[in-house]
């Protein structure tokens, strides 16, 4: 599934989309993630939930400058414990679902924005999460490398089977997910 939220800037769309990942608690009311409540979890719990189902991928890449895109996608895998040759592994097939297979010993002073973007959604594919959330991926990029950044996910939520929820200013990017919501006073209603 590929779910679009839409909203103008400041209606609460990062906020809602950090409560689905945990990284903030709501005020009120309970959070489930798939029949699991996780608003009541500890940190370290949470910690640990996040790393097995959830990925994540930010408006800014935050890829580390020092190490090449392999080594970045494979971060979050050997800290969770694989090994490392098992993250490398899991890193490269990631890195060539997102078209990047040739681009994995670069660093990301060597990418364009759309392929440092590519290697940011990479990373979040590498764990294998049930559920990915990506606000405002692709806000720093050309019209062109944006459109490729939602083609490229909603081909990779109907393949993999994952579930991505997307926020975005962009009613045009929205409009590629199979479902839009719009974040309007508080509210979600069925987007147009």
């Amino acid at each position: 599934m590929f779910l679009a939220i839409v909203g103008i800037s400041g209606a609460g769309k990062s906020t809602l989309l950090n409560i689905l990942g945990t990284l903030d608690r709501p005020d009120g009311g309970a959070l489930e993630i798939r029949g699991q409540r996780v608003d009541h979890m500890g940190e370290q719990e949470l910690a640990g939930f996040r790393a097995r189902r959830l990925g994540f991928v930010f408006q800014f890449h935050h890829l580390l400058p020092e190490f090449s895109a392999e080594e970045n996608v494979m971060m979050p895998l050997l800290i969770a414990g694989q090994r490392e040759s098992d993250a490398r592994s899991r890193a490269r097939e990631a890195l060539a679902a997102v078209g990047l297979h040739d681009r994995w010993e670069h660093r990301p002073s060597e990418l364009s924005g759309g392929e440092a973007q590519r290697v940011a959604v990479a990373r979040a594919l590498a764990p294998e999460p049930e559920l990915v959330l990506a606000d405002e991926p692709s806000g720093n990029l050309d019209e062109r490398a944006a459109i490729a950044l939602h083609e490229l996910m909603s081909s990779l939520a109907r393949s993999r089977g994952q579930t991505f929820v997307i926020v975005t200013h962009s009613d045009r990017l929205a409009s590629m997910a199979g479902r839009v919501m719009r974040l309007e006073g508080g509210r979600l209603t069925p987007g147009t």
